[in-house]
């Protein structure tokens, strides 16, 4: 019997698109995340995590990004994680958008009463792994990740904080410095409580100086991002990179804003990144 549910399947450019609960130890409760399978290949495809933002759940992705068509053909499989614990009786859980349900920020939270449920860079990195290794045939011997807004805070911190682990990173709309804009300096000291230190090490630009050697990082940046300005600063991630010798592909856009007509209009660059560089 498989340690997760089928709560649907849908059949998707020759492949299977799934969405799952499983009872989560390490949340202390049910976690959900939706699985692309590209057709089937003579062996496993290797694996792109994406990172949804603010607010979204593992289904925001797979409806409107349009990757399942670019995944099915470069045979890459795509997992999309929730973003938060649900329903954890936590008081206030669900009173703001930009924290608690839906705004989990990828960390393992340290202060009461979210360390008791949200533990999300564990349940991203350990746990989830495992249970999908063992239920799906995929490669997760070579992996990428990326994400957007809150998401894209989450691959690049992600990819620093288990270095080596992931082949490829990508990016649209990054939360550069949490510790430098309202969202973070919300999330991070309520997460992570008092100790401003915990903050920086969950901070891409403050993790840079001690990135891997051969890190390289793919961004994309809407100019007419109403989010650009106060919080996303790619600026900062720029002088990080650049400072610390970091190779920095920052794209930016004319127009683009920062919602999924964004992330779909280039979304087969980004997987043609990753696939490149997971040697497919």
């Amino acid at each position: 019997m498989s340690d997760f549910e089928v709560l649907q399947t849908h059949r998707s450019f020759g492949g299977e698109l799934k969405f799952c609960r499983h009872m989560s130890r390490t949340c202390n409760g049910p976690m959900r995340f939706s699985i692309y399978l590209p057709p089937a290949a003579a062996s496993p495809p290797p694996v792109v995590w994406w990172l949804s933002g603010l607010t979204c759940t593992e289904e925001n992705f797979m409806a409107k990004a349009g990757a399942q068509a670019h995944a099915a053909r470069l045979g890459l499989a795509i997992i999309a994680p929730d973003t938060s614990p649900r329903d954890t009786g936590i008081t206030g859980e669900d009173d703001d958008w930009d924290f608690g349900s839906g705004a989990g920020f990828y960390v393992d939270a340290t202060a009461k009463p979210w360390s008791a449920h949200y533990r999300m860079e564990s349940w991203l990195t350990q746990e989830l792994p495992a249970l999908i290794g063992a239920g799906f045939p995929v490669d997760l011997t070579r992996e990428g990740i990326s994400g957007h807004s809150m998401g894209g805070h989450g691959a690049l911190i992600t990819a620093l904080r288990h270095p080596g682990r992931y082949r490829s990173v990508s990016a649209f709309s990054p939360i550069c410095s949490p510790t430098r804009c309202p969202w973070g300096q919300k999330a991070l000291p309520g997460y992570l409580g008092a100790d401003e230190a915990s903050w920086n090490r969950h901070d891409a630009c403050r993790l840079m100086a001690d990135a891997p050697a051969g890190l390289e990082i793919l961004v994309d940046q809407g100019l007419a991002d109403d989010f650009l300005a106060e919080q996303l600063k790619p600026e900062l991630l720029r002088e990080a990179c650049d400072a610390a010798g970091v190779s920095l592909t920052l794209r930016q856009h004319e127009g683009y804003d920062h919602s999924y007509y964004f992330i779909a209009s280039f979304m087969r660059d980004h997987l043609e990144w990753h696939r490149e560089r997971l040697g497919l």
